[in-house]
């Protein structure tokens, strides 16, 4: 993993839109990350879930994105972009249950309108930006105490 020179930990994985063999994979790899840098479990905890709903949002949403994290002894920092419809209403799409995944994906057992609700419910801080026809962009911190 690489350490820049503030002493912060980077990695980033490419997230395929329709990929759903590799869901999963990023959050699993920060959460190991985590676990061999001794960070308390419910961090981790938090950090894993907000990381596995961005991911899911790529795979069922987008053509494909990329997930960042950055980890410093104060927190850990997780920015989603992705190459997407972009969101209409983010205020609507904010609320839990809210969701326009089709129904192909409801039958995977996905799509249920927790990802973004979640994605906020486990960050000190959360933004996101979206452009319609673009993407959309989700940054999350979390605080390590």
């Amino acid at each position: 993993m690489p350490l820049n020179i503030d002493g912060c930990i980077e990695g980033s994985y490419q997230l395929i839109g329709g990929n759903f063999a590799t869901a999963g994979e990023a959050s699993t790899c920060l959460k190991l990350k985590l676990t061999e840098l001794g960070v308390a479990e419910t961090i981790i905890r938090r950090a894993s879930i907000a990381t596995f709903e961005a991911e899911m949002n790529v795979i069922i949403y987008a053509a494909a994105g990329w997930l960042h994290y950055y980890i410093t002894p104060h927190g850990i920092k997780i920015r989603i972009e992705d190459m997407g419809p972009g969101i209409e209403d983010i205020e609507l799409a904010m609320q839990e249950g809210f969701s326009t995944a089709p129904e192909w994906v409801r039958e995977l057992g996905w799509g249920a309108g927790m990802g973004l609700p979640n994605m906020k419910k486990n960050s000190d801080l959360f933004k996101i930006d979206t452009v319609v026809g673009e993407g959309t962009t989700v940054e999350m911190v979390i605080n390590i105490p």
